[in-house]
C-alpha cells in the first residue's frame, strides 16, 4: 500500500474550524482535522487508510498520484514531490 508521503498533502488553517485542514487532492474527499499541523496530518492518514480500504471493498480504481501545485507547474520539469 502506498505511504501518505506518496500523495501530495495540503494543510492549511481554517479559522473557521479553529483548527488545520489537512487533504489529499488526488483522493476526492478525503480531508481530516486536527487543532496542530502534526495532529491534523496524523487524522489524515487514517482518513487515507479508509478512503483506499473503501475503494478497494467497492472495486473502485484506486488514483495515481498526480496533484502538483501550480507553483511546481509554473516551474517546469522537476519533481512531483512537493
Amino acid at each position: 500500500m502506498m505511504d501518505v508521503m506518496d500523495y501530495h498533502v495540503n494543510i492549511f488553517y481554517s479559522e473557521d474550524d479553529n483548527g488545520y485542514i489537512a487533504d489529499i487532492p488526488d483522493l476526492k474527499g478525503c480531508s481530516a482535522f486536527g487543532i496542530t499541523p502534526e495532529e491534523a496530518l496524523k487524522e489524515l492518514q487514517e482518513a487515507k487508510k479508509a478512503w483506499l480500504d473503501a475503494a478497494r471493498a467497492e472495486g473502485l480504481l484506486i488514483p495515481e498520484p498526480r496533484y502538483r501545485p501550480i507553483i511546481y507547474q509554473a516551474i517546469g520539469g522537476g519533481s512531483n514531490l512537493a
